[in-house]
């Protein structure tokens, strides 16, 4: 299967995934992909820039891969019709529903933006499947849709919900532990304690450390 690998945001695990990805697949996967950095014009713009991307390519796809910091509705709306047609499937890394916002965040003052979170949502109804990393991320998600639709006035079409449920799988993600073996550890039976996240106030490293102390 030939795979249009597609990452917004290319940063991070976001890059790690795209380069695993890309690596150890068994399909043939062309990554598609930009910076890292302003997210929030990721999800309104990236759509834009990457549908050029593809375009420009010329290749021939089975099907679009693409992650969770983009807008996949505008993305596919922009597509011409050689490649309108193949099926998409969406990766959720994180979601804006659930996800924590930094509190120096300016958009917090002003009590939420719920349109990054709408993007997650209109980009899952257009997708031919949804993956998420984790069960909890899938149902969180999933639980939270009816509370962000409540949110509007009418014509929430709440039913959406149950549809998308049918879609949405779990996918867990590939890890490459290698590095972090020796013979001796390999030997060893000390468990081995393992931080894999960043240091900042989304991953609470205060409470992992608690549990530890």
């Amino acid at each position: 299967m030939k795979i249009a690998l597609i990452e917004a945001f290319s940063t991070g695990s976001h890059r790690a995934w795209l380069e695993g990805v890309t690596k150890h697949s068994c399909h043939q996967v062309t990554p598609f992909s930009l910076p890292g950095r302003f997210w929030k014009w990721r999800m309104h713009g990236g759509a834009i820039s990457l549908a050029d991307q593809l375009e420009q390519s010329g290749l021939d796809f089975d099907l679009i891969l693409c992650t969770d910091m983009m807008d996949l509705a505008l993305f596919k709306g922009l597509l011409s019709a050689r490649y309108r047609d193949i099926p998409t499937a969406l990766y959720f890394h994180e979601n804006q529903l659930t996800y924590p916002w930094s509190p120096d965040d300016a958009d917090v003052a002003e009590k939420r933006d719920h349109h990054y979170a709408f993007i997650n949502y209109s980009s899952a109804l257009v997708a031919d499947g949804v993956f998420f990393n984790s069960d909890f991320h899938r149902q969180s998600f999933l639980e939270e849709l009816p509370v962000l639709l409540k949110q509007f006035p009418d014509f929430r079409e709440e039913r959406k919900v149950l549809e998308l449920v049918k879609k949405c799988q779990t996918l867990t993600l590939g890890t490459d532990l290698s590095k972090f073996l020796s013979p001796l550890e390999e030997k060893s039976q000390v468990p081995t304690i393992l931080w894999n996240h960043r240091w900042e106030y989304d991953k609470n490293p205060e409470e992992f450390f608690e549990l530890l102390e």
